[in-house]
């Protein structure tokens, strides 16, 4: 069983939970501190619904680790821990925004690794709630010999929707 594309799928399920953030307050209606996540790569998808954040965007705000992981699920048989809960901040006029720390644990089969990824950033999707993940490399911070050193994110594999 190859284990690195599952793990680079949950690893941007992190950061796409990091950035659980979405379009300013002129792109659509207000939101109610809410996050959803979707990340799809090497044929398995991770999702969690209902995050809490501390704030609406655009103003900076926290997304709580203990809500994300309350409802995150991965398909084929990975699991996925966000150790942190990561701040975000937005600049709505460019329709960006970015993460400060993304800290996350996966288990595939028996296999744990750790990453972190630092300054993620995220574009908005048009005038909608939904922001997609900019490419980024997320670093090893522990895990088995297994574990790959880093892990890269596509652009786009990952879809962050406040509500």
């Amino acid at each position: 069983m190859r284990l690195t594309p599952k793990l680079l799928c949950v690893t941007a399920l992190a950061a796409l939970v990091t950035a659980g953030a979405s379009t300013a307050a002129s792109a659509g209606p207000a939101a109610s501190q809410l996050v959803d996540g979707v990340i799809t790569a090497a044929g398995s998808t991770c999702t969690w619904t209902g995050a809490a954040a501390d704030a609406d965007p655009p103003a900076a705000l926290t997304i709580d680790n203990g809500t994300v992981n309350s409802s995150l699920s991965c398909t084929g048989g990975a699991s996925a821990t966000l150790n942190n809960s990561p701040t975000l901040t937005f600049d709505d006029a460019a329709g960006t925004a970015a993460s400060d720390l993304i800290d996350i644990t996966v288990k595939q089969s028996i296999v744990t690794c750790s990453y972190q990824a630092t300054g993620v950033g995220w574009t908005r999707d048009g005038s909608t709630r939904t922001y997609l993940n900019e490419a980024f490399t997320a670093s090893k911070s522990s895990g088995s010999f297994l574990c790959p050193g880093s892990i890269t994110a596509d652009p786009g594999s990952a879809s962050l929707t406040f509500h």
